[in-house]
């Protein structure tokens, strides 16, 4: 059987509470009489039984609160014999009120608890130090008040290592549930992205080599040749994406949007400016080129565009701005995916209609 951090604690604490009361038990009832014999059975339950409900409670997390009856009752169950035990007796029962001080700490507010604490440490020490002989009246207090604390904290700190072990766990598993769902998205925007232009790009070249095969058979190949280069890059891309990397780049993807742009009949024109940023920066920009590039394609009629990047107060800004666009377009996974990636760098990404049926798309991220 395994060994849980929970079956230890609660090991740990009826080890303590067997531990500490069963010779005293034994010796009450031997020599306390009939008064010893009744006063244990009423006290020992009364004790107990709310004693490992409170127990159990705490190792639930349930939080502390107010007083409750069953303190009350475990109170009255720990010091009530102590007074109503003949001879000597009653000093063998001082080890309830120790056992009674983890569930103070445990159950109580902490200013509660701390002002139960006070008295009980009072009590404890002035009770071992009567029963002690003169020379030594000192000495025995200060070895009850550690019996006590030692105790009532040793029950509190097994009981909270206990509920904190629980919490960690359940952090863990949350933490578990978010790094699948940050995978899940980063899954989603890649392929959106990235098979989102391979797609375009294929259907494109598609088209155009199915109107070229009967009148210009060499050009058509030439379509053909070319669908089948960006259909190897989107598996490619696939096979990235699976393997949780993407080598993109933003001189490289301009490349690209480019040639795809020319071979829809839209004009482009490009003003970079010379960059060295991070990588991380390097790819959000190149990924907002794909993105931006595939709206033009798929979104618009335009007959231009323009793709700029600019260094401005230690930020670096990407446009894109083309003619031509709908009347209305609205905000797809590719966007909200590029917002995503910029404001993880500290960055923004915005779209707008301007003027001449015109649409600028930018994305601004610091260098």
């Amino acid at each position: 059987m395994r060994i849980t951090p929970r079956r230890l604690a609660i090991g740990v604490i009826v080890l303590i509470s067997v531990g500490f009361m069963i010779s005293a038990v034994i010796l009450i009832v031997q020599r306390g009489g009939l008064t010893g014999i009744a006063v244990v059975s009423i006290a020992l339950p009364g004790f107990f039984v709310p004693h490992f409900l409170h127990i159990r409670a705490a190792l639930r997390g349930a939080e502390p609160g107010g007083p409750t009856v069953g303190l009350l009752i475990q109170a009255v169950a720990a010091y009530a014999p102590i007074m109503l035990l003949p001879d000597s007796l009653g000093g063998y029962w001082w080890g309830m009120p120790s056992i009674l001080l983890g569930l103070v700490l445990l159950r109580l507010r902490l200013p509660l608890a701390l002002g139960c604490l006070v008295p009980m440490t009072v009590v404890h020490f002035v009770a071992a130090s009567a029963v002690a002989e003169s020379e030594f009246m000192v000495l025995n207090g200060v070895y009850g008040l550690c019996n006590l604390l030692v105790t009532g904290f040793t029950i509190y700190g097994v009981v909270r290592l206990v509920v904190v072990s629980d919490e960690l766990a359940q952090a863990r598993t949350e933490l578990a549930e978010a790094a699948v769902l940050r995978e899940r998205l980063r899954i989603s925007r890649d392929l959106h992205d990235g098979l989102g232009s391979s797609l375009a790009a294929i259907a494109l070249k598609g088209d155009l080599a199915r109107k070229l095969i009967g009148r210009d058979p060499v050009a058509a190949d030439g379509e053909l040749a070319e669908l089948i280069h960006v259909a190897r890059d989107a598996a490619q891309d696939v096979r990235q994406v699976a393997r949780g990397y993407r080598e993109m780049s933003l001189t490289g993807e301009v490349h690209r949007a480019m040639a795809l742009l020319e071979a829809s009949g839209v004009s482009c024109r490009t003003s970079l400016a010379p960059l060295e940023v991070p990588r991380q920066v390097d790819e959000a920009l190149a990924w907002a080129v794909r993105e931006g590039t595939t709206n033009v394609v798929r979104h618009s009629r335009a007959t231009s565009c323009s793709i700029s990047t600019s260094v401005q107060a230690g930020a670096v800004r990407l446009e894109l701005v083309n003619d031509g666009a709908r009347e209305r377009h609205a905000d797809g996974g590719g966007l909200t995916g590029l917002k995503e990636r910029a404001a993880g760098l500290g960055g923004s990404v915005s779209a707008e209609r301007i003027e001449n049926d015109g649409f600028r798309f930018t994305m601004e991220v610091p260098a």
